[in-house]
């Protein structure tokens, strides 16, 4: 799942550091929109702006674990 969620992030934003220890601090709003989209669509979950918070979005295992929880 996470290699997966990997792939599908790092097409669409090849200039943002998916290994980071903080993630959220790298990406901007449209970034954040984007990841929350593509995960939405590949999917098939809701998710909207309450989920894009630091904490879902800190790293690589915390947006997997947002989706698995979804799921």
């Amino acid at each position: 799942m996470k290699e997966k969620i990997r792939h599908l992030l790092e097409d669409a934003l090849p200039l943002v550091d998916f290994d980071s220890d903080f993630l959220f601090s790298e990406l901007d709003s449209l970034g954040i929109t984007t990841i929350l989209m593509l995960l939405s669509d590949e999917f098939g979950i809701q998710l909207d702006a309450s989920d894009a918070t630091p904490r879902n979005l800190r790293s690589l295992d915390s947006i997997t674990a947002m989706v698995e929880q979804k799921l």
